[in-house]
C-alpha cells in the first residue's frame, strides 16, 4: 500500500503567501473602508442652540484638558501625552486654516470621532479616545464641530510625535484597528429607562470613562467590551480604581455621594485626586446634575466582579509585617489621626475616610503611597471652593515609614489591602510630579 504524499514546497510556498498576503489584505481593508462615512447630517433648526449644544458636549468629553497645553491657548494643541511607545502631541483644534481644524469639514470631523481617521485618511493614533468616541451620534459629533469653529483661531504648528519604532509607522495601525476598534454609535438599551441610557451613553463614549478605568494590553488597548475593572494609568503612575471590583467598586456608594463627587470632586466616601482632579475640574462640574445623576445611575448598575486583591500574608514574613504594621500605626498616630481619626473614617467631605474606600483598597497601592509621599487637594469647584488638601510627607519620611503608613492604613479597620514595601515607595517617588 503506497502512503500517501503531501507536497512540501508547495505547501511552504501557500503558507508565505499567506503571511505575507495577510497584513496587505488588512491595510487595504482598513484603507477602504470607512464604516458609517456616508451617514448624513442630520437637519438643523436652530444653528445658535447646535453650537451651544455643542459647547456642552466638548465640556462631557474633556477635549480642552488633552488640546490645551498648560499655560497655552485654549484647544490649541501641543500637550504631550506619554505612553509606553514615546509621546504623542495633541492637535490644534481651533479653527486656524493653515495648523488647526478650519477646512475641516462636518464629515472630517465625524470621521475622525467615528472612525479614527484624519482629513486625509490617515489613521489616528488611539491617545485619541475614538474607540468610545465612535459611540456618539452625528448630531453631537456636528454640534461639537460647529462649535469649534467658534472659539478664536490660534495659529500652533503640530509638534511632532516621538514614538519609538515601529511604533511611529502608521500603516502598522491597520493591524491594530482590526484587532481592537468596532466603530459603532451607542445603540440605547430598549429593557432600560432613558436616564440609564443617558449615563451609558456619556460612560462609553465621550466620557471615555475605560480609557483610565480599564487595563490595557502590550499593545495599549483596552478590552472592545469596555469594561471598567481599574487599570494602572501607564507612564503617569497613577492607578483608576474599579468601579465594579469589590471594595473598589461602586456597590456600597449611595446615589447621593457618587454624584457628589463627580460633581464636586468630594463626598462622604472619598474625594478625588491626580488625574481624576482634572476631569471633575475641567469637565464633569460643568454638566448638567441630570446628566451626573445619569452616569452615576448607569455606573452603580456595573456588574460586580471578584476582586483581584492579593492576600496580605503572602507580602511579608509575619515578623517583617508586624514591625512594619506597628512603625506605621506610631506614624499615623503622630501625623494622620488629627484628621482621618483614630478609626480611620475621617471627617468628611473635608477630609476624607479610610474605611473601606478604593484609594487605598486598590490591588496597586501607587495611589495611596503618592498621597502621602506628593500630598494634593481635591479640584477647586463650584460646589467645593475651597478644597482642604493634605500636606506632602515624602521630604521628611523615609522609604520605609511611607511604606509603613500607607501598609497600617490598608490592613487597618477591616481594610484587607496588602503590606506595602519600600521598594514601591522608591518607584513612586523616582516619579516627576506633575
Amino acid at each position: 500500500m503506497s502512503r500517501l504524499r503531501i507536497p512540501v514546497r508547495p505547501l511552504l510556498w501557500w503558507l508565505l503567501a499567506t503571511l505575507l498576503l495577510t497584513p496587505l489584505v488588512v491595510l487595504v481593508w482598513q484603507l477602504v473602508t470607512d464604516p458609517g462615512g456616508d451617514q448624513p447630517s442630520p437637519p438643523v433648526a436652530d444653528a445658535s442652540e447646535q453650537r451651544k449644544r455643542g459647547q456642552y458636549l466638548a465640556r462631557a468629553g474633556n477635549c480642552m484638558a488633552c488640546h490645551t497645553v498648560r499655560g497655552g491657548a485654549d484647544y490649541a494643541g501641543g500637550r504631550g501625552i506619554p505612553t509606553p511607545f514615546g509621546e504623542l502631541f495633541s492637535p490644534n483644534i481651533t479653527p486656524d486654516a493653515e495648523t488647526g481644524i478650519g477646512r475641516w469639514s462636518a464629515d472630517d470631523f465625524w470621521r475622525a470621532m467615528h472612525n479614527g481617521r484624519g482629513r486625509n485618511g490617515e489613521f489616528l493614533y488611539p491617545a485619541f479616545p475614538y474607540p468610545n468616541y465612535t459611540r456618539v451620534t452625528r448630531a453631537d459629533s456636528d454640534a461639537i464641530h460647529a462649535w469649534l469653529r467658534t472659539v478664536p483661531a490660534v495659529h500652533s504648528p503640530r509638534k511632532e510625535h516621538t514614538l519609538r519604532f515601529p511604533y511611529n509607522q502608521r500603516w502598522l495601525l491597520a493591524g491594530w484597528r482590526a484587532l481592537y476598534f468596532r466603530p459603532g454609535v451607542y445603540q440605547p438599551d430598549p429593557a432600560r429607562a432613558p436616564d440609564w441610557n443617558r449615563g451609558a451613553y456619556l460612560v462609553q463614549g465621550l466620557g471615555h470613562c475605560n480609557a483610565c478605568h480599564a487595563t490595557r494590553n502590550q499593545f495599549g488597548a483596552t478590552k472592545l467590551s469596555g469594561e471598567l475593572t481599574g487599570g494602572l494609568i501607564p507612564m503617569l503612575n497613577w492607578y483608576a480604581p474599579s468601579l465594579a471590583t469589590g471594595a473598589e467598586g461602586l456597590a456600597q456608594w449611595s446615589s447621593r455621594d457618587l454624584v457628589a463627587l463627580l460633581a464636586t470632586g468630594v463626598s462622604d466616601r472619598g474625594a478625588v485626586f491626580g488625574p481624576m482632579a482634572e476631569v471633575v475640574r475641567e469637565s464633569l462640574q460643568h454638566l448638567s446634575h441630570a446628566d451626573i445623576r445619569a452616569m452615576a445611575d448607569y455606573m452603580k448598575s456595573l456588574p460586580q466582579v471578584t476582586s483581584v486583591m492579593p492576600p496580605a500574608a503572602a507580602i511579608a514574613r509575619p515578623e517583617q509585617r508586624d514591625a512594619t504594621l506597628k512603625l506605621g500605626a506610631a506614624l499615623y498616630e503622630k501625623q494622620c489621626v488629627q484628621c482621618h481619626r483614630a478609626d480611620g473614617r475621617g471627617q468628611p467631605p473635608a477630609f476624607p475616610p479610610l474605611v473601606a474606600t478604593g484609594a487605598v483598597m486598590t490591588p496597586s497601592p501607587v495611589n495611596a503611597i503618592r498621597m502621602v509621599l506628593n500630598g494634593g487637594y481635591p479640584p477647586s469647584t463650584s460646589g467645593n471652593p475651597r478644597p482642604y488638601g493634605m500636606p506632602p510627607y515624602g521630604p521628611f519620611m523615609s522609604d520605609a515609614e511611607v511604606a509603613a503608613v500607607v501598609s497600617y492604613v490598608r490592613t487597618s479597620w477591616g481594610n484587607k489591602g496588602a503590606v506595602v514595601s519600600a521598594a514601591e515607595v522608591a518607584r513612586a517617588r523616582a516619579v516627576p510630579v506633575e
